[in-house]
């Protein structure tokens, strides 16, 4: 009965499990990774970039630590409703994850260099999520605007999986829309350094970003 039982089970997880993959690549999903990329036009001189990469409120803090970004919002991406809110994302059923567009100046810092703050300040190889944060509304993805910035992003891919021996999790998608996200996700780890998501998860992830690439870091004087 046991064996019975423990069968069922993880039968189970793994129809979840294939339902939630499955809902990532229905029809509509596979629309948006077929679609041709939008590009934005620069604003004033400064260019804007969009990332997926678990909880947004990380991905931020880790971006607005940059030199050469400006500023950084949160909100949604990658999926295939509209006007996406944090309780539809939640729900894994809109297709988008969280996101964040990140406005930067292309003459101090590169698409290249956020592609390597991307790749570098994350666990690369967990599949729909990043650290506690679980659910394709978590999962990794980086859009690119335009094919310059899609082989960037395969070399990079091909080459951490080359010299690290590990298959990239993070998904490679043509920027459609960003939707932006609701005024209270906006500077979260800035104005709630004590929150205890934000001490326990979205600081020591941001820590670990700084100490890996001090050379990207927007002087603190």
């Amino acid at each position: 009965m046991k064996r019975i039982q423990t069968f069922t089970f993880l039968t189970l997880i793994a129809f979840l499990f294939s339902c939630q993959n499955q809902a990532q690549v229905n029809t509509k999903q596979q629309a948006v990774i077929n679609a041709s990329p939008i590009e934005v036009p620069l604003d004033n001189g400064l260019a804007k970039a969009y990332f997926a990469s678990g909880c947004f409120w990380c991905v931020e803090a880790i971006y607005e630590s940059v030199k050469g970004v400006t500023e950084v919002y949160n909100g949604y991406s990658g999926g295939y409703t509209n006007n996406p809110t944090y309780e539809l994302s939640n729900t894994g059923r809109t297709g988008h994850a969280e996101a964040v567009e990140v406005i930067y100046d292309p003459k101090i810092v590169s698409f290249k260099s956020l592609v390597d703050v991307y790749f570098g300040s994350q666990n690369i190889e967990q599949v729909n999520g990043q650290g506690p944060d679980n659910g394709s509304q978590y999962r990794s993805i980086i859009f690119f605007q335009n094919d310059a910035q899609k082989q960037i992003i395969l070399e990079k891919i091909k080459a951490l999986e080359t010299q690290e021996n590990i298959s990239v999790a993070a998904e490679v998608y043509p920027f459609q829309k960003f939707w932006l996200g609701e005024d209270y996700h906006q500077n979260y780890e800035r104005l709630h350094p004590n929150h205890p998501y934000i001490r326990r998860i979205s600081i020591p992830r941001l820590r670990k970003f700084q100490n890996k690439f001090p050379h990207l870091l927007k002087s603190t004087h």
